[in-house]
């Protein structure tokens, strides 16, 4: 076995059994950071970010780029050094404490979990407007299924269906530009012509919108860190996986930024935009009806159909992986793996019943509001992890700024956008971590015991 594939040797390394099915390469790792992320994830919230920031939206994913790239950073370190299934929850487990590991772990279990619960919601909702005789919980339980069955079909179904997926939304993002740059230059409508305006106007950047606008881009930027879950299906995870999860950041930042400035440019007049439906306003202007219809229902289709397919597979793992290690009530259950398919069949099978469920009995406004605790804490995890295990336990005092600068402005970042939340979601997400701390007493002895794969380290 390579280097790549085989089990490690050390305390640190020391993994599992091979179960999952390896064969993901560098672009297709790329392809589901991209889905998972929604390369026109823009077009939804393009009205309320317009008028959160002057009308300076692609500045704020410049921002947002610059903001989440250190975290994505500490990623890449951590991939390289523990290519395993489960994302933070595995890093800090072994490059930290185990029982701290189950804590981030447990975090972010509230954001992937709630993911395909709130774009089911949405989906629903944008597609009863196309066709208002289907009540909505029809179309939530529909997208449910068929997301299921592709996810328990295997990862190689999955990783098929993301590239055509994420053609289908490149199609619609290049229509639009075509139809936006023939509508502001060759007609001379809108700005008619370049303009600086979205990205910078005097007076208005100071520390205070820069606090803002970081705040609004760094949650829009959330599913860079799922291509991490994939470790244990990738062919070369020591290498491809940091680096996927790094240049999905980047390349959908500049996605973002190109698609905003565009629409920018059809419509300088931000402020008469509906907050909901901004973006497909601005297409309607560029190219009619059918540009709007057009932009809706790939709107619906990468929503409902793309990122919940990468969103339930990421969250199936980092179960299957606290299941693996005994951490989970009924961690049997959550480990199984499918003889056939080699996909965590009960973990995939638990999260589309439990998606189902808050999508029909939890309003979508305030799955919005709590989805994103859970992730900002983990990466808050992640980014010390980073700090204390290479430049305090590895004492690889000579990488000063990768090992300690970076990791403490991702920190530093992070935690800035975490105390920005509201109260109802801090009593959400606390009230999660007691219940998590909860679970992990019991199954650890009162954090006495560890899982036998972990024992020495």
């Amino acid at each position: 076995m390579t280097k790549e594939t085989s089990p490690a040797h050390s305390a640190e390394h020391r993994v599992y059994q091979q179960e999952l099915k390896r064969v993901l390469s560098l672009p297709d790792l790329l392809i589901y950071g991209m889905i998972f992320m929604v390369p026109i994830s823009p077009m939804v919230v393009y009205g309320y970010v317009a008028q959160q920031s002057h009308g300076m939206v692609p500045f704020v994913y410049l921002v947002g780029i610059i903001a989440m790239l250190f975290t994505a950073l500490s990623y890449r370190e951590m991939s390289k050094k523990f290519p395993i299934a489960g994302s933070v929850y595995s890093y800090v487990q072994r490059g930290l404490n185990p029982h701290v590991g189950f804590i981030a772990g447990w975090m972010i279990l509230a954001d992937y979990l709630i993911i395909p619960a709130q774009l089911y919601a949405f989906s629903a909702i944008w597609i009863h407007g196309l066709v208002p005789g289907v009540p909505t919980w029809v179309w939530v339980i529909l997208f449910a299924v068929a997301i299921t069955l592709i996810n328990v079909r295997g990862i190689t179904i999955m990783n098929g269906a993301n590239w055509i997926l994420l053609v289908i939304e490149l199609i619609a993002l290049i229509l639009f530009l075509i139809f936006a740059f023939r509508y502001v230059f060759l007609l001379h409508h809108g700005a008619a012509g370049w303009s600086m305006q979205p990205f910078y106007q005097p007076g208005k950047i100071n520390a205070g919108f820069i606090a803002s606008a970081t705040s609004i881009a760094a949650l829009s930027f959330l599913g860079f860190d799922g291509i991490s879950t994939l470790s244990e299906e990738a062919k070369r995870p020591t290498r491809d996986v940091g680096n996927a999860t790094v240049l999905a950041l980047i390349v959908l930042g500049i996605l973002f930024m190109l698609q905003t400035y565009v629409a920018a440019l059809v419509h300088p007049n931000f402020q008469n935009l509906d907050p909901n439906l901004g973006f497909f306003q601005i297409s309607r202007q560029a190219g009619g009806t059918f540009l709007y219809d057009f932009i809706l229902i790939v709107t619906i289709i990468a929503a409902g159909i793309a990122n919940t397919l990468v969103a339930q597979s990421a969250v199936s793992r980092i179960l299957f992986a606290m299941g693996r290690d005994d951490l989970l009530p009924f961690s049997g259950f959550f480990s199984k793996v499918h003889s056939r398919t080699q996909t965590p069949l009960n973990s995939t099978l638990l999260v589309a019943v439990i998606s189902v469920i808050l999508a029909l009995a939890v309003p979508a406004e305030d799955l919005i509001r709590f989805i994103n605790f859970g992730a900002l804490t983990s990466f808050m995890f992640l980014n010390a992890t980073v700090l204390i295990y290479f430049y305090i336990r590895q004492r690889q005092y000579g990488h000063i700024v990768r090992y300690l600068v970076l990791p403490l402005i991702g920190f530093a970042i992070i935690t800035y956008v975490w105390t920005g939340f509201d109260r109802p979601t801090f009593i959400f997400g606390l009230s999660w971590l007691v219940v998590g701390i909860i679970v992990g007493a019991i199954k650890s002895n009162f954090y006495k015991k560890t899982p036998a794969v972990l024992e020495g380290i």
